[in-house]
């Protein structure tokens, strides 16, 4: 060869090493996995704070490997869609209230059951029970449970005070669940389909005397401008859920698992402490409106606890041997 051969056959050489190097050097900066999140709720809610929260704690955790892109407020896919998104891999990560799907199993409507659950302390061993259940259930469509928050206690809003079950008879009862549905006609009163959106117009109308929801809810809605009391009943303690997809965890390092699972239960403990703040401050808030605040009567709390626990039995039954043994659990 000669040597202008030789010259150009080093260069070529050199070149190509340079080029092998800096491909090699370049892989780590490009080895990142990016997981799209949508979630329900808009960027100001707690629960979506506290996402956000989980979401940077996965980023640090594993120096940008994982990150998980957050699309609030239903931006990417619809509510009653995220469930199904994650589980054909449209998504990999989402967010729901669980009993959004109580159609689709008993299993995600135990923490909607009413008066099952009256506190938190009560709700979080619901929570310790029915876990593993709820576990058993994501996994026949593919889904990993991350952790779980609950919202603030459900109460009741009227127009005046309600002493008894006997005085909601005949009512007209704002519903917007089979849940709530069934309260009411077991209460005796007047069930009537109404949206958040459309409760001034109706209380104000008269078409509606009484609901029940979250402190929460009265506050972001104002309900003083149209109701007067708020009983305090913390009927139930409905939870969102924060699940994966089992395909894309598999595809994660050991590392990235063992992070994310981590930042799982900090997002977790946080989550709670979060909703119990959350429901001082709204039910504070009420209050300072001029809002009445008080609890239940001892006879609307025990004409609601029999409705409870006929709504309870109806659920263990629809739910088999798993809902009996998560009773028996939760009761111990």
């Amino acid at each position: 060869m000669s040597r202008g051969g030789a010259l150009s056959m080093i260069r070529y050489v050199a070149a190509f090493a340079l080029v092998m190097i800096l491909a090699a050097l370049a892989v780590p900066a490009t080895a990142q996995t990016i997981w799209d999140m949508p979630t329900p709720y808009p960027v100001s809610n707690f629960q979506t704070r506290n996402v956000q929260l989980f979401n940077d704690d996965v980023d640090a955790a594993t120096a940008g490997k994982l990150k998980i892109k957050l699309h609030a407020g239903g931006s990417l896919f619809k509510h009653p869609d995220i469930k199904g998104a994650v589980s054909d891999g449209r998504a990999a990560i989402g967010e729901l209230l669980t009993s959004i799907h109580s159609d689709q199993s008993p299993m995600y409507a135990v923490d909607s059951v009413p008066f099952l659950a009256t506190s938190y302390e009560d709700a979080r061993k619901l929570y310790i029970a029915h876990r593993p259940l709820l576990e058993k259930r994501l996994a026949q469509d593919g889904l990993v449970l991350l952790y779980s928050v609950p919202w603030p206690p459900q109460g009741m809003y009227a127009k005046k005070e309600i002493t008894s079950v006997a005085t909601l008879k005949g009512l007209k009862f704002r519903t917007y669940n089979p849940g709530t549905k069934r309260i009411a006609e077991l209460a005796g009163a007047a069930p009537v389909q109404i949206e958040v959106p459309d409760i001034k117009a109706a209380f104000s109308e008269g078409r509606v005397d009484v609901t029940i929801t979250s402190g929460a809810t009265g506050v972001e809605a104002r309900f003083w401008e149209f109701v007067t009391h708020y009983h305090d009943l913390q009927a139930w303690i409905p939870r969102n859920i924060v699940f994966a997809s089992s395909a894309a965890m598999g595809k994660l390092s050991e590392m990235e698992r063992a992070a994310l699972l981590a930042a799982a239960t900090r997002a977790e403990d946080r989550g709670w402490a979060a909703s119990v703040k959350e429901t001082e401050e709204r039910v504070a808030a009420l209050k300072a409106a001029g809002m009445i605040v008080l609890p239940p009567s001892p006879a609307l709390n025990e004409g609601l606890r029999a409705i409870g626990r006929e709504m309870t039995a109806d659920w263990e039954k629809a739910a088999g041997a798993d809902g009996r043994q998560l009773l028996e659990a939760y009761r111990k």
